[in-house]
């Protein structure tokens, strides 16, 4: 099993210093990526824990490029359509270039509906969108004069796209049979928020899909806090949670307050969990 771990983009801990030293932490304990999280308008009623501040993920992750060099920079989840999707593939094209090809791409479809008011997206198509941007992202990585392209809800003629490093890692966030049908068809990896009890009999059903469409079996992402605090019980659920069909550990520390509260749980968890 891999480990990632995430970093807190959001609240007093999003400031340049703390979040670089957390993510230097990160790369030097051996996590094999790092990951930061997806809001743009956060309302009112939704801010704790954050206070409403939140930076944006895709420049975050060109931030913390430029400040590493091996670590791999994941997104979970960006919200598919927040954004358009040439620009996106854009953005995602220029920091996978930047950063030597270190992207994971966690894509999602999104819950906040506020979120969508305040962006002037419509809710109820939030599925549609995120297929025609998965749709366009592997048609405009697949060569640097893509053809036109005229899809359901985006259409645009040929044009040249440049930088095109290799596609980045895709994984597809969801529960539900459409996000499971979707890490089918456009993912490498399947990242649900299920418990481990009922994560395994999805698994099976996501391994057999893959294989009646003819793809790679996905990887399975979870993302997790745990108690560290009791390294026996701590060690346990992440054995279950592999045990379960999962492949990729996130671990997700919560509200830490600072880099030196990141690196104590760091160290206990590598040297007595993932160890």
């Amino acid at each position: 099993m891999k480990f990632g771990i995430a970093i807190r983009n959001m609240g007093p801990q999003s400031n340049r210093t703390t979040i670089r030293a957390c993510t230097r932490i990160a790369e030097h304990a051996g996590f094999d990526a790092l990951f930061v999280s997806d809001h743009l308008c956060i309302p009112p009623d939704q801010t704790e824990g954050s206070g409403g501040r939140y930076l944006d993920v895709l420049a975050t992750l060109a931030f913390l490029a430029g400040a590493t060099e091996k670590i791999r920079l994941g997104i979970s989840v960006l919200v598919v359509p927040y954004r358009p999707s040439v620009l996106t593939a854009k953005q995602v094209a220029t920091i996978q270039e930047l950063s030597g090809e270190r992207m994971i791409l966690g894509v999602g479809v999104g819950w906040m509906k506020p979120e969508f008011d305040a962006l002037g997206v419509e809710f109820r198509r939030r599925g549609a969108i995120t297929d025609e941007t998965l749709n366009v992202i592997h048609h405009l990585f697949g060569a640097d004069l893509p053809g036109a392209y005229k899809g359901k809800l985006v259409k645009f003629p040929s044009f040249v796209f440049l930088p095109r490093p290799k596609r980045p890692t895709i994984w597809i966030g969801g529960n539900g049979p459409a996000a499971m049908t979707r890490a089918v068809k456009f993912g490498d990896g399947w990242h649900p928020m299920l418990p481990a009890t009922e994560l395994k009999a999805k698994v099976e059903e996501l391994h057999a899909g893959a294989l009646a469409a003819g793809r790679a079996v996905p990887e399975i992402i979870v993302r997790r806090g745990l108690k560290l605090e009791d390294t026996a019980a701590a060690r346990a659920k992440v054995a279950a949670e592999q045990e379960a069909g999962a492949t990729y550990f996130i671990l997700d520390l919560g509200r830490y307050p600072d880099e030196q509260s990141f690196g104590r749980s760091v160290e206990t968890f590598m040297g007595k969990v993932a160890s």
